[in-house]
């Protein structure tokens, strides 16, 4: 009994000690070039009230902190003539989208890169602003992508946890942040619920899990050069479209192939109405791709 008793008093004293703390740690005001206390809206509590004002205060900005954005203005402003501004922000997921993790207790995290990714990264670099977004944590993933882009030549800017905010479990990615005309955004992700506040300019991809087969990139490549060539107004309503598919790549594929054919069908018919002195007319750019009344 005697020892129950004495560690309780123990256990007590030693949370007591560090509630008393951090109440000091919190609730002290600020103070000045000259070591003197700065005034603030609790000053003129009594010292107790005031320090536990004051750290509660400080407690709710710090919970604030961890769990929003570390700014409201994650990118610098967009540059001005002469220097060039790509038209479109690209947005992209790392983990799932451009490489797969894998963790064990023998080798810890390692990563594995896309098929394609290389090459998908040289395409749309020159054009798009490319930004990473991720919920991974920077001591994580930094250093990976420095392997990928060490010199920083085709992914343009990171963000990583820090800035994402972070809601009822999920690290959900705000687009709002990110200083940029959301009508020429293009979030690239694989979790529906990352991209809930700005659902419209989500392109909700299916999930890479390592596959060697997988050519998905270059297909998203292909269709990222698509709302390039059409210079696309507001990318919100193609990238809703496709998102209704179930794997929007497939369904873009399928429209690419279509469109193959319907131009190749237009050339023959012209052909035939050329040699027996008719005129054929020629198909449409977007015919069968599933752009035309999107924009």
């Amino acid at each position: 009994k005697n020892s129950w008793k004495l560690s309780l008093v123990l256990f007590g004293a030693f949370v007591s000690v560090g509630a008393a703390g951090t109440l000091i740690s919190f609730g002290q005001p600020e103070a000045d070039e000259s070591g003197r206390p700065v005034p603030d809206r609790f000053s003129d509590r009594p010292l107790p009230v005031a320090y536990l004002l004051r750290a509660l205060a400080n407690m709710r900005d710090f919970n604030r902190s961890i769990k929003d954005p570390i700014s409201d203005k994650l990118l610098p402003d967009p540059a001005q003539p002469p220097y060039y501004q790509p038209p479109y922000t690209l947005v992209l997921e790392v983990t799932g989208i451009l490489l797969h993790s894998e963790w064990s207790f023998r080798t810890g995290w390692r990563f594995k890169k896309r098929p394609g990714l290389d090459v998908f990264l040289q395409q749309v670099a020159p054009y798009f602003e490319v930004v990473v977004y991720t919920k991974d944590t920077m001591m994580n993933l930094d250093p990976v992508l420095k392997q990928v882009d060490p010199d920083r030549q085709f992914l343009h800017y990171r963000l990583y946890r820090e800035s994402t905010r972070y809601r009822d479990g999920v690290h959900l990615k705000d687009l709002s942040c990110l200083n940029r005309d959301l009508s020429k955004v293009i979030f690239v992700d694989w979790d529906a619920k990352a991209c809930q506040l700005q659902p419209r300019n989500c392109l909700a991809m299916r999930r890479w899990r390592g596959d060697d087969r997988d050519l998905e990139l270059i297909d998203l490549a292909a269709f990222l050069r698509m709302l390039l060539a059409e210079r696309v107004d507001d990318v919100r309503g193609v990238l809703e479209f496709y998102s209704g598919f179930e794997d929007p790549m497939a369904e873009f594929r399928l429209r690419q192939q279509q469109l193959v054919e319907s131009q190749e069908a237009a050339k023959k018919r012209k052909a035939a109405a050329t040699a027996g002195g008719g005129s054929g007319r020629k198909a449409g750019p977007l015919s069968g791709v599933g752009l035309s009344g999107l924009r």
